[in-house]
């Protein structure tokens, strides 16, 4: 169980159901304005209340031109991560291609029907403590305060 959990707003849940299950997701439950996906314990939560009279008290201000999820990059673990490209790479808006990274793992990029960037990336374990020693270096270096 996870303490933080990602809801994305949109206007559809058919569609969402129909792009996520393409990625392995499941449905956890549904209600009339909330739905709920997950795949190998991990959440996504959508609320359905997008639309040219979207009311949100955050959200109204922005352009209803803006896409959604700008500035933020959703990062999906895949361990068969080639396989699941293969399946998908036709049916889904790829924004990078299949590549190997710099950080010795393989990744793509792609688009929700909604305009959400998703990362789809093999496991890591980001509480190893190869990066607690970089981190250190890094906090040395630029002098943050942390």
């Amino acid at each position: 169980m996870t303490e933080i959990f990602v809801e994305l707003h949109v206007d559809s849940f058919q569609k969402a159901i129909d792009f996520y299950k393409l990625l392995g997701f499941e449905l956890s439950w549904v209600g009339e304005d909330y739905l709920v996906l997950n795949k190998n314990g991990n959440v996504l939560n959508f609320y359905k209340g997008v639309g040219p009279n979207y009311q949100h008290p955050y959200f109204k201000d922005f352009s209803s031109d803006t896409k959604r999820g700008y500035g933020v990059e959703l990062v999906i673990f895949e361990k068969d991560i080639k396989e699941l490209y293969e399946k998908i790479k036709d049916k889904v808006k790829i924004v990078e291609e299949l590549k190997y990274k710099r950080w010795d793992k393989w990744d793509f990029r792609i688009e929700d029907p909604f305009g959400f960037y998703l990362r789809i990336t093999e496991p890591d374990d980001w509480k190893h403590p190869k990066y607690l020693e970089k981190s250190k270096q890094v906090i040395s270096e630029t002098n943050l305060k942390v």
